[in-house]
């Protein structure tokens, strides 16, 4: 008897055109599975009942329905919040995810942000667009890249190939992470997540790429600005939750540090009456970080390729999420 393959409707505006691609090509190189693609929920819910493995996003209905599931592939590296409700974590199901397809491309977004602080270069945008002929002091121009120190929070291949970037330029290089890390040369100093608050004072400029579950949400508060130096810039690629943009508006209004990019937001989009937007020495972004990135699409489909020629191996899958920790 055939596996089943399904991918479940909507569950991605990135992928959707490209699933029926996806399926015929699987179609001819996995002869032993059938791939389907319902056009909408009720024909998704007689489609997964008996399915093996599935694409998307679940619910309580679809999961339900799936008697004979135990590989979801998830259609992004994180997820929106409530990807991971309840039934599916206790469900024994085998989550996987789409992680490092972003690292080159995410990791050139970071870099951009650092030089935008280190030589103003959003500074002088806004004086050109005002045709405003103006020099900033020296004051202003005291960041030395090849001095300076990056704490990356998060070091999986996003935080790696950020810390490589940052090291050919010069920069001292420290990670931080909730799992423990072999060391890496990319990485002068490595450190668990429960020493942050004592390294956090060390760096230039704080990134996070760590995702939003139960025990990241709102960590980044006015109590952690605080233990920033004054001189230093926070940035936040990972997820928008993991940040409390009142507290952030606070430490910038307070001088507590010097400047923030903020690609991801607590609420999307940010709120015309934001603080946020009026600052000189903040950098917003629409979510865009991953934007533009080639290849992403074929790396996504090398990615559930490889796993399902794992899946009907018996061998352990790519990616395999935590459930409980959301990533």
């Amino acid at each position: 008897m055939k596996n089943k393959f399904v991918f479940i409707p909507n569950s991605n505006v990135l992928t959707n055109n490209s699933i029926t691609i996806w399926a015929e090509k699987l179609s001819d190189l996995f002869t032993e599975w059938t791939f389907h693609c319902p056009k909408n929920k009720e024909e998704a819910l007689v489609e997964i009942s008996d399915a093996d493995a599935a694409y998307g996003t679940m619910d309580n209905d679809l999961l339900s329905a799936a008697q004979n599931i135990k590989w979801l592939q998830a259609p992004a590296a994180a997820p929106d919040e409530g990807f991971y409700f309840d039934k599916l974590i206790k469900h024994p199901i085998v989550v996987t995810n789409f992680k490092e397809i972003y690292n080159d491309h995410i990791s050139i977004q970071i870099l951009s942000y650092i030089l935008s602080f280190a030589k103003n270069s959003h500074i002088y945008r806004d004086q050109q667009n005002r045709k405003i002929w103006k020099q900033l002091p020296e004051t202003q121009h005291e960041i030395f890249l090849p001095e300076s120190t990056v704490i990356i929070i998060g070091v999986g291949g996003i935080g790696l190939e950020t810390a490589r970037i940052c090291k050919a330029i010069g920069m001292k290089t420290i990670g931080i992470d909730a799992k423990k890390i072999d060391s890496s040369k990319w990485l002068d100093e490595i450190f668990l997540s429960k020493n942050l608050m004592k390294q956090i004072n060390k760096g230039d400029f704080i990134v996070s790429t760590i995702p939003h579950n139960p025990i990241t949400e709102g960590m980044f508060n006015y109590s952690f600005f605080s233990k920033m130096k004054k001189s230093s810039y926070f940035i936040n690629i990972g997820r928008g939750k993991t940040t409390s943009l009142n507290d952030l508006d606070q430490a910038i209004s307070n001088k507590i540090i010097s400047g923030a990019a903020l690609d991801v937001f607590e609420e999307e989009p940010l709120d015309s009456n934001s603080n946020l937007w009026k600052y000189p020495n903040v950098l917003i972004t629409p979510h865009i970080a991953a934007h533009g990135g080639k290849y992403l699409d074929e790396r996504r489909y090398d990615i559930l390729r490889e796993n399902i020629k794992r899946f009907q191996q018996n061998k352990v899958l790519k990616n395999v999420v935590n459930k409980s920790e959301w990533h």
